[in-house]
Order: C-alpha cells, then sequence, then structure tokens
C-alpha cells in the first residue's frame, strides 16, 4: 500500500484535529507543521529540478 499526498493531508488533518480537540494549545504547533509540511512538500519538485 502506498501512501500519496493525495490520502496523507485528510489523514494528517483528522489527527491533528483530534489533538487540537485534545489539547487546544497545540493549535499553534499543528498550523505551524502543517504550513511548513504542506510548503515542503509544494517545493519539493522544485527544488530537485534546480539541482539538476
Amino acid at each position: 500500500m502506498t501512501i500519496d499526498v493525495v490520502t496523507l493531508q485528510p489523514l494528517l488533518a483528522i489527527v491533528i484535529g483530534v489533538l487540537i480537540l485534545i489539547v487546544p494549545r497545540i493549535l499553534n504547533y499543528a498550523v505551524a507543521a502543517y504550513l511548513i509540511i504542506t510548503g515542503v512538500l509544494g517545493l519539493w519538485p522544485n527544488l530537485l529540478h534546480g539541482l539538476n
């Protein structure tokens, strides 16, 4: 079974949503991590293309 970005994002959103309900203080870290991960995944093909 392979997990791609299309499958990973909804699963990540559910996990982070549950954590926010349990520990509301984690919201800042969850949003920051989501933005960083989404940004890296979005830029990854461009970063690899720039190295060649």
